[in-house]
């Protein structure tokens, strides 16, 4: 017991996230004293990026850095304190609320010198964001095969509301800042165990290569490595950034694994009743909604509550949407004797696809600011506070509410409207 209980301390050391980001060119500023002096590597100039909405810029020595924002009221003993949206969060992973400290704005600078990681985790990184949410799972639909579409969602949602709501009980902190170069800071007042990253790069690849398995005529060993790549790339990414330690990562990886291992023997049946069922519109829009609201409680406002809304949003709106194209014999599948042959990419295809991308993303962005405005603009006139009131929007009572029905909008839109309208312009 003591032995694993050094393993797990030893997984959850920043100083290890830190290594990791020097193997791969990233440097504390302090760390690399030579390069900021010479502001030289290999005859080329050294860049510093940071978030541009807390990165400042200046000049030094001819190196341009970026100077990464974190409010710090002290530093004891290795324990750094940072406050985020006012409150303070420990090193330790404990936050409390100040109302008489005076936090000082220390900038935190750092190097890459590797600009083949920098760009590849970077990237890698953007895999588990809303933007690729936004866009990958609908083209799975508009793009490749509704049946695997609808195995996505719903396991895509059951894996990240696991995942979030495991992070708000288990109140484990991220990493600290030093020893480790943080990229990001949205999230930064989020808890850190376990990496929901890396939880969705793994349940979305190993789902898309359990769904076409058996469905689709292709070498497994392909698919295999195409799954555990996407997944290590992601996963990686976290360390890379600094938001998560090696420990958050195995646990995502390995949570995900667990939880579709459990669920995989009752995909089809899950598949089928939310077709045929005729309970299906209630229990899209009333569970999810309640699976929202009743999200674990913070003493700190974290964006972890509406993020889970949002992916909860999505699916319940998807999967009314699978629901309602069921009933009226449209489910856009493919056609033909199991399995199929994968099509060949020719030009017209390509074509297709992106005509079919760009007026479903001009659709779903239209949805989100129209559905959005109006939701909001109705909610806090309804509890007499002002739209622009950033702190009144984060109440539970306008936050879940406003985000799951914006985003249940563009999971119907993204399965009903857009489909009918690639029928009205010839892409279908």
């Amino acid at each position: 017991m003591a032995g694993l209980r050094r393993l797990f301390q030893c997984l959850q050391d920043p100083q290890l996230v830190a290594s990791f980001q020097k193997c791969c060119g990233l440097f504390l500023e302090f760390e690399d004293q030579s390069v900021a002096k010479s502001g030289q590597l290999n005859g080329s100039p050294q860049h510093s990026y940071g978030p541009s909405a807390d990165k400042t810029e200046d000049f030094k020595n001819g190196m341009h850095v970026a100077r990464l924002g974190v409010t710090c009221s002290s530093e004891c003993n290795g324990t750094v304190r940072y406050r985020s949206h006012g409150s303070t969060q420990y090193s330790n992973g404990i936050y409390q609320n100040h109302v008489t400290e005076l936090p000082v704005r220390i900038s935190t600078r750092y190097v890459v010198k590797n600009y083949f990681f920098y760009y590849l985790f970077q990237f890698a990184a953007a895999l588990g964001n809303e933007i690729f949410y936004i866009t990958f799972l609908p083209c799975t639909y508009w793009n490749f095969d509704p049946y695997v579409s609808r195995r996505l969602v719903y396991v895509w949602a059951i894996v990240m509301y696991i995942g979030q709501a495991s992070k708000d009980i288990l109140k484990l902190p991220r990493p600290c800042c030093p020893p480790v170069v943080k990229l990001e800071t949205r999230v930064d007042a989020e808890y850190g165990m376990p990496s929901t990253h890396a939880m969705a790069a793994t349940a979305i690849s190993f789902t898309t290569l359990l769904s076409t398995l058996y469905r689709y005529k292709y070498p497994f060993e392909y698919g295999l490595m195409a799954a555990l790549v996407l997944s290590c790339l992601v996963s990686l990414s976290r360390l890379y950034t600094g938001m998560h330690t090696v420990l958050d990562v195995i646990c995502g990886v390995l949570g995900s694994g667990i939880i579709m291992a459990f669920t995989y023997p009752v995909w089809d049946i899950i598949d089928h009743l939310q077709l045929v069922s005729s309970y299906t519109p209630v229990f899209a829009l009333v569970v999810p909604f309640l699976m929202s609201y009743n999200y674990p409680e913070l003493d700190h406002y974290s964006t972890t509550r509406a993020d889970t809304t949002t992916i909860l949003g999505v699916a319940s709106g998807s999967v009314l949407g699978f629901w309602l194209n069921y009933q009226f014999g449209r489910t856009y599948e493919p056609t033909g004797v199991l399995p199929f042959s994968i099509p060949q990419v020719t030009p017209a295809i390509v074509l297709v696809a992106v005509g079919r991308f760009v007026i479903g993303i001009v659709i779903l962005l239209t949805t989100r600011q129209v559905v959005k405005g109006a939701s909001l603009y109705y909610l806090c006139a309804w509890h007499k506070v002002s739209i622009k009131d950033e702190d009144a929007r984060q109440r539970l009572e306008i936050e879940v509410p406003y985000k799951f029905l914006t985003y249940s909008a563009i999971g119907f839109n993204a399965t009903v409207v857009v489909p009918y309208a690639f029928q009205i312009f010839g892409l279908l």
